[in-house]
């Protein structure tokens, strides 16, 4: 395989690659673009992180966050940060630091108790002396089982906590200051000059539980005109009246656009991607389907809590379908340790297939996502991915709020968090959103690869080995995130060009070679969706013999691979949908790295070992990138 030039896998043509989909095509833009000096019609992928958490959550707080909004863009722009546990004199026990900064990132504080925490932390406060505000202060832990109860509530019945008064009143008017921060720091975190070093979004997390299944949302705008409150669970305890109160404080105006992107499905068992049917909604249609569409373009399929691309033994699951599976189905369980299975529908795959039933059915997809991942750090730690010195992400699982963890930094279940790739212009929150929009996006595991892909109907096989790969992938077809244009005269098969570069990494953490390439491609046989997974490019066996006690990658794998792949079972009457993977060879997951690390021999009798152990737990990990998909309609569909 002839090793081409990221040059040649970055070039793009102006104007290639429309939004797809159900969107607003409205201009919102609040800023000039282009704008950058290094802005690049020929697109190039930024790295970023898209779900972060800081001291302003009540999670996180009582898990002794102290950094705040502007404390995450430092980190994420490569200063060193210190976090829990600290000494009496302030002094923080950990430092953390990125070897290579973000491009962007976005803060999503839980909207949910953004004035609750603020109250209670504020002598002088109409809630400062309240019981829950006391214990908040100085039984944390048992404070948050106590206040976060309430975003479990049942739809319809969550409310505000007792000690933020009438309706909610002074949880909402702190909150209001506290939202303020929010907006001011990522104003001052964006590098608004045309170096375009670094882009911050506005946004938080809508976080509805409802019997602790898993509705969240996390909420991003595009540019700094946002609502003058955050819209919470308790505040609209549905998703359609998150998507009413988004509608009237930001899409009604002109220069306001918004997206929602539903996270961590695998632990909402089964109610994530289940429409509402109750009276306050109406019954699912293609009214409903289209908003749902246009709102959310994409979904967050790994982060901290698990992956959420497939399930083992479902029938959409292949053999890479046990990649980092935790073993819950609601947040209480992820908290508790309550084990249960999830469903099939709670994963991504399944649900573009149940997409294309949809469609099939009201002529619109709601589930026609693009894909990105990111961390869910409640350390205030955006990009924080690496399996080395992983220091846990707090959130769910063990804190150090007091004292340095014992033993293993996290969950054993749980894992670093991945990264969302943008392919974009410029960097900037105009370009960076325009990217999101049409989906030309993909998640890491953590890895920064450089995954392109295009879908048309006759690349040439040459292209592997063109300089200007990319300019023929958008002037032969479309990018991930698109669906394929109508097959001109003679056209049997739609064709494939991929391209995936592995991870450098740095000089203290070099990269991981590439195993394999492969295309997930998901059909409607009738009224039933089927799967098939292709390899189309690697060597699935390449570093199959990891050595764990060791951990030492032997350099066997690819740094590139590319293929022009034409799908052999394409069936022109069959809606369809194909996303690429390109996955890492085998390398030692965070656990296996701390287990050697203490010197860990099995069995042990050191209980906060005990998961080195554990068969339960892998030793290793296939770090891997999934590419936002591309779709098939039949003439007519």
């Amino acid at each position: 395989m002839r090793l081409w030039s990221l040059a040649g896998l970055l070039c793009a043509c102006a104007g290639s690659g429309a939004d797809t989909g159900v969107t607003d095509d409205t201009d919102r833009s609040t800023e000039v673009f282009p704008r950058c000096a290094e802005y690049d019609d020929l697109r190039r992928p930024y790295f970023g992180d898209m779900h972060v958490h800081t001291a302003l959550s009540l999670d996180a707080n009582t898990q002794g966050t102290r950094l705040r909004p502007s404390d995450a863009y430092r980190f994420a722009r490569g200063e060193a940060v210190g976090i829990q546990p600290y000494t009496s004199a302030d002094v923080a026990l950990r430092t953390v630091q990125l070897e290579r900064p973000l491009d962007f990132t976005a803060v999503t504080d839980h909207a949910e108790f953004l004035g609750t925490v603020a109250l209670c932390t504020t002598p002088g406060s109409p809630a400062y002396d309240e019981a829950a505000c006391v214990q908040l202060r100085q039984d944390p832990q048992a404070a948050y089982i106590g206040l976060n109860a309430a975003t479990a509530a049942e739809q319809g019945r969550a409310a505000y906590p007792e000690l933020c008064g009438d309706g909610g009143a002074d949880c909402l008017a702190a909150g209001m200051d506290v939202w303020g921060e929010v907006r001011d720091a990522a104003e001052a975190a964006y590098d608004r000059t045309d170096a375009c070093g670094f882009t911050s979004f506005v946004g938080y997390e809508w976080s509805g539980g409802p019997g602790t299944k898993n509705l969240h949302r996390n909420v991003i705008f595009r540019t700094e005109v946002v609502p003058d409150t955050p819209t919470s669970y308790f505040d609209e305890s549905y998703p359609e009246g998150l998507w009413d109160r988004l509608d009237a404080g930001c899409l009604d105006q002109a220069t306001c656009d918004v997206i929602t992107i539903p996270h961590n499905a695998n632990l909402s068992s089964g109610l994530m991607f289940r429409d509402v049917n109750d009276t306050t909604y109406p019954a699912p249609d293609a009214a409903s389907a289209r908003r749902r569409a246009r709102m959310e373009p994409l979904v967050e399929i790994f982060q901290h809590k698990g992956d959420g691309e497939c399930w083992p033994g479902s029938s959409s699951a292949d053999e890479l379908c046990g990649f980092e599976k935790v073993p819950y189905n609601t947040l209480a369980g992820a908290n508790l340790d309550l084990r249960a299975d999830p469903t099939p529908l709670d994963f991504v795959r399944d649900v573009l297939g149940e997409g294309l039933r949809w469609q099939s059915k009201f002529g619109v997809d709601p589930y026609r996502y693009g894909i990105i991942a990111s961390t869910d750090t409640h350390l205030g730690t955006p990009g924080l991915t690496s399996e080395s010195g992983f220091p846990g992400h707090g959130g769910a699982g063990p804190g150090a709020r007091d004292v340095l963890p014992a033993g293993l930094t996290d969950n054993p279940f749980f894992n670093p968090g991945g990264l969302a790739v943008l392919w974009s212009e410029e960097n900037s929150r105009e370009g960076l959103f325009r990217a999101m929009r049409r989906k030309e996006a993909y998640g890491t595991s953590g890895p920064r690869l450089v995954l392109r892909a295009f879908a048309g109907w006759g690349y040439d096989a040459a292209m592997c080995d063109a300089s200007d790969f990319a300019r023929q992938g958008y002037d032969g077809g479309v990018p991930m995130g698109t669906d394929l244009p109508a097959a001109p005269d003679g056209a049997t098969a739609p064709t494939f060009a991929i391209s995936a570069l592995a991870d450098a990494g740095t000089a203290a953490h070099p990269g991981a070679p590439l195993q394999r390439l492969q295309v997930v491609k998901g059909w409607l046989d009738g009224d039933t969706p089927r799967f098939k997974v292709f390899d189309v490019g690697g060597d699935p066996t390449a570093g199959a013999d990891l050595d764990t006690a060791t951990c030492a990658v032997d350099g066997v794998g690819e740094t590139s691979l590319c293929s022009v792949w034409t799908d052999p079972e394409f069936d022109p009457t069959a809606p369809a949908f194909w996303y690429v993977r390109a996955v890492e060879v085998p390398t030692c997951r965070w656990t296996q790295l701390q287990c050697n690390a203490a010197n860990i021999t099995c069995p042990t009798e050191d209980s906060s070992y005990a998961a080195c152990c554990d068969a339960d737990v892998p030793k290793v990990t296939q770090e891997r990138a999934w590419s936002s998909p591309f779709w098939f309609l039949p003439s007519g569909g």
